[in-house]
């Protein structure tokens, strides 16, 4: 499952540098979250690292988006080349 950030997001701008895999990005009015690449921290972290940081806590699981931690796993190998 894949996070995303909702429209309380305030841009405060310390997500996007938390996150391993580059999936957090300025988006048009709010930080956005690429979905191919969240893998929710797994392969690098035992929490999502942008949930921890997050001032408002506007960074929820996407219910739209599920995933196990198992095809998150083979995601973050593939995203890092890790066999």
């Amino acid at each position: 499952m894949s996070l995303k950030i909702t429209d309380e997001c305030i841009n405060c701008d310390v997500c996007e540098p938390e996150c391993p895999n580059g999936a957090i990005f300025q988006g048009p009015e709010i930080y956005e979250i690429n979905p191919a690449l969240c893998t929710e921290c797994v392969g690098h972290y035992d929490k999502p690292q942008c949930q921890q940081v997050c001032p408002i806590d506007c960074i929820p699981f996407d219910p739209d988006r599920r995933e196990t931690k198992d095809e998150l796993m083979e995601k973050f190998k593939k995203i890092t080349s890790v066999k």
